[in-house]
């Protein structure tokens, strides 16, 4: 990517500090698939404890992680319940019925707004034939909801269903650190609401790869024989592990500098009438249908000034802050979306 182009795309993008190489480099590595990496086996115990579960699971990406999770808690046959823009059925390429034969089932795509008691109607019972639910799904925070952060009474009221529905609950907190910085949560608060966990290192932490499955002890063993199925097995990779573990320890409490570029960015392209939803953290979802732009004219027309932006649907798009662009480049991408938005 030239160095003067702005990539606004995903908090993916960024590239390892030069204490985070300096970290992998001198990593202390084994053979994982024999569980002798001893970086591995700390990071996993680091992220197990941090969300108050026995154990964890390095994974090479999130999408790998949250399929062992899900197929976990729900058995070929069954049914999952998420919402209808819930990542793990929307970017993870069909994975819940690929490989773990499961149905899906969805409810009006709200984003972070989540109605427990719709979710408590929509739940089948095992009897009369019908696919029995197994497990609800849900966001934190919530990608095509523009980063927004379901409240904790909401994910309490959620926990309460699903025990009284004797369901499983899982969190695809690929970004919950950022819900854990725009609400003050604590993250074993989050974790004691969930029989599972999926949490990336990659999405605003600034690794270059990984994500862990979080659970209880005999679900983890069960999830590394699934993860070896999936081909996720890995040798010494207490190089990438090392990075996870930097990015924990430096990069979680200056998210909330992300957060802020983007209430910058959305405050300034406020007046356009282009917000999606309210900016919460370091999403800033874009909806073009009240303007002459479609969304891959305005990323062509970005790109051409040097702002890169992501493109979800013909009039959505999005911006996302991370720690690669710094408050000069923000202002460069106020100018010109702007600009383009004001023409």
């Amino acid at each position: 990517m030239a160095e003067n182009l702005i990539d606004l795309r995903s908090d993916t993008v960024t590239r390892p500090t030069p204490g985070m190489r300096e970290a992998m480099a001198a990593a202390e590595v084994g053979d994982d698939v024999y569980g002798e990496d001893p970086t591995v086996n700390a990071l996993e115990a680091e992220v197990a404890a941090l969300f108050g579960h026995e154990a964890a699971l390095f994974c090479p990406t999130g999408s790998m992680a949250n399929q062992i999770a899900l197929q976990l808690l729900v058995p070929p046959g069954a049914e999952l319940l998420c919402d209808a823009d819930a990542h793990v059925i929307t970017y993870e390429m069909g994975a819940a019925a690929a490989y773990g034969g499961m149905t899906s089932r969805t409810w009006s795509a709200v984003g972070a707004d989540v109605d427990p008691d719709v979710v408590a109607g929509m739940i089948r019972p095992d009897g009369y034939w019908a696919v029995p639910t197994r497990a609800i799904a849900v966001e934190q925070t919530h990608n095509r909801g523009g980063g927004g952060v379901i409240p904790l009474d909401t994910l309490r009221r959620l926990r309460q269903v699903a025990d009284e529905a004797q369901v499983a609950l899982h969190c695809d907190g690929a970004r919950i650190w950022h819900a854990h910085v725009a609400d003050g949560v604590p993250l074993a608060t989050y974790g004691g609401l969930f029989d599972t966990l999926s949490v990336c290192l990659s999405k605003g932490l600034g690794a270059p790869v990984g994500s862990l499955v979080v659970g209880a002890a005999d679900k983890i063993e069960r999830a590394r024989v699934i993860r070896k199925r999936m081909g996720g097995g890995m040798r010494q990779a207490g190089i990438l592990a090392a990075a996870g573990r930097y990015a924990l320890a430096h990069h979680i409490d200056r998210l909330a500098e992300d957060h802020a570029k983007a209430a910058r960015l959305a405050e300034a392209i406020a007046p356009f009438g282009v917000l999606a939803a309210p900016v919460r953290t370091n999403l800033v979802p874009l909806d073009l249908a009240k303007t002459p732009l479609d969304a891959p004219t305005l990323a062509a027309a970005a790109r051409a000034e040097g702002l890169l932006i992501s493109v979800l649907g013909p009039r959505t798009a999005r911006l996302v802050t991370h720690m690669d662009v710094p408050d000069p480049a923000i202002d460069q991408a106020i100018t010109t979306l702007t600009h383009l938005l004001r023409a």
